[in-house]
């Protein structure tokens, strides 16, 4: 279980859409990977080596201290368990070194990846940990409790099996209620249609930037994660920055809906800039994206700029990939088979659902977002854990079948970048159109969207670029809230091609890069005017306070 708020981040993913994968085309990777003579001989001598030694007790084969798997002192005074933890390990290393030797025969990444993707899925199944005899932890908490712990588990493991797809529950989903606890920062939702609610925030400080903020998340998950708690908000950083924030909240659609796609939510964001010009009386607007959000943002950008509107004078851009020919572990599902086949399924049901989603990104990290739970709530008996990025985790939205189909295409055929590929509002995208000044972030140890390919946007993109590089990963580098001492960023001169020189002249500052990044839209925001004393306009009345009804909305797909 995650034991601090900055563990349960790092263990939480998601932003990407992608398809569910499938057994045909990764058992194809899998057998490719063991069907090399040479490499399989090499490893399967070395295995056996390895275990002659490890059977003497002369093998020095230790697991990583960062692996908190073997974290129990048995593991290493046993001798029984300290065997059965080498011996493992030294079966993990042997299929690891077959696929890197399936790499280093030119085998196209992608197979690589999903062939990976299997193996480390396979692995993290087999450890010992998983089971009550093979986990010293587990077995010392049931001697402990009388046997409590196991019954506990047992009733834990039964519940999982009936309502969360077999899988271990990763959050007490009852310890946080959304509008109370989570996404409290005030505010009103001044305009709601049957895609969108948009939510204009109150100011808390006397005056603000004139021009306002436009927020476009992803459309999987829910936007508060962007608003978590007091001292964990994005939002209550902006205002309190003197920023006049908009948040898009994106309804959660059903099999209903399956036909809303690109043109759908990039009209959404559109729209959301006309609401925002219309209440604050300015004539323009800046914007941020983020994930998935930065990619409709963009589709929204490159339809402005081609039809003359320039309502748009600056973006940012967080953890947002446009350019997929960069090398990821997404690329396990990006063959052409796997996302066939996502298709399908998708358009059959109408949407793919919070669950299907949430499943992929679990299956990326088993050691972490399945077995991890696996040990603490079947084996050892403990209660789900009660973090609030967690529960925004299993908090999870549908994703039409349309808009589905399209994030597929440009996954699997980097239509945002190949000009012309594609047509959102009428308009065909080309990048290279938007020329607006651009704010791009990525995160060092994020495996979702790699640093390296966020950086990307910079040279895609026609205007000003400015790059920022946070040290954590995917969804920890945006709950970053100023302050935490271990939390640190790099800053750098004009980005060029390569994100590695980039990367080698940059520096390293202590803090979030919510500040840079605040100071450099301070900069693009106007003049300082009183703050509005109300929400809304007449044209735009206040609906009802924020977070809104959409955020709460629980249909399943």
């Amino acid at each position: 279980m995650p034991r601090s708020e900055s563990e349960a981040l790092a263990s939480v993913e998601s932003g990407e859409p992608v398809g569910v994968p499938t057994s045909r085309g990764i058992a194809r990777a899998v057998l490719a990977t063991l069907a090399q003579p040479v490499p399989l001989a090499r490893e399967a001598t070395r295995l056996g080596r390895d275990s002659v030694r490890i059977l003497r007790g002369t093998d020095e084969i230790a697991p990583s201290p960062r692996d908190r798997r073997f974290a129990d002192p048995a593991w290493s005074t046993h001798p029984g368990y300290r065997r059965l933890a080498q011996s493992y390990l030294a079966v993990t290393r042997s299929l690891d070194g077959l696929v890197d030797a399936y790499e280093a025969r030119g085998a196209d990444w992608r197979e690589v990846e999903q062939a990976r993707f299997a193996l480390n899925a396979v692995t993290s199944a087999l450890a010992p940990t998983n089971t009550l005899l093979g986990n010293p932890a587990a077995l010392k908490r049931a001697f402990d409790t009388g046997g409590r712990s196991v019954l506990r588990g047992l009733g834990h493991m039964l519940d999982d099996l009936r309502h969360n797809g077999g899988l271990p529950t990763q959050t007490d989903r009852g310890a946080f209620t959304v509008g109370k606890d989570l996404g409290i920062s005030p505010g009103a939702v001044v305009h709601r249609d049957e895609v969108v609610e948009i939510i204009q925030y109150a100011p808390t400080t006397p005056r603000v930037r004139q021009r306002p903020l436009v927020i476009v998340p992803p459309p999987i998950g829910r936007f508060y994660f962007l608003d978590l708690r007091p001292g964990r908000s994005l939002v209550e950083y902006a205002v309190s920055r003197g920023l006049q924030v908009f948040m898009i909240s994106w309804r959660n659609p059903t099999a209903e809906q399956a036909e809303w796609g690109l043109d759908t939510y990039a009209q959404r964001v559109v729209d959301s800039i006309d609401v925002a010009t219309e209440i604050t009386g300015s004539p323009d607007v800046t914007m941020l994206g983020l994930c998935a959000g930065g990619q409709l943002m963009t589709t929204a950008l490159n339809h402005l700029a081609a039809t003359g509107d320039d309502r748009v004078t600056a973006a940012g851009y967080a953890v947002t990939l446009l350019d997929f020919s960069s090398r990821a572990p997404l690329g396990a599902f990006s063959g052409p088979r796997l996302m066939e086949l996502a298709r399908r399924n998708s358009r059959r049901r109408g949407v793919i659902s919070a669950r299907e989603m949430g499943s992929v990104f679990s299956w990326m990290r088993p050691d972490d977002l399945v077995f991890n739970y696996l040990v603490n709530q079947w084996l050892m008996g403990e209660d789900p854990p009660a973090f609030d990025i967690l529960a925004w985790n299993a908090d999870g939205t549908n994703l039409p079948a349309r808009l589905h189909e399209q994030f597929l295409e440009i996954f699997g055929t980097n239509a945002l970048v190949r000009p012309g590929a594609m047509r959102v509002l009428g308009t065909p995208v080309h990048l290279s159109r938007i020329t607006l000044p651009t704010f791009v972030t990525g995160a060092l140890t994020d495996h979702l969207t790699p640093w390296a390919g966020c950086y990307r946007t910079t040279q895609l993109l026609s205007g000003p670029s400015t790059f920022v590089l946070s040290h954590s990963g995917h969804i920890q580098s945006l709950v970053n809230p100023p302050g935490n001492p271990k939390a640190h960023y790099w800053t750098g001169g004009e980005p060029g091609p390569d994100p590695e020189a980039w990367r080698a002249s940059a520096e390293r500052h202590t803090g979030s890069w919510w500040e840079p990044w605040a100071e450099w839209l301070l900069e693009r925001s106007g003049d300082e005017v009183p703050a509005p004393t109300a929400r809304g306009s007449a044209a735009h009345p206040p609906l009802e306070p924020a977070p809104g009804s959409y955020v709460l909305d629980r249909r399943p797909g």
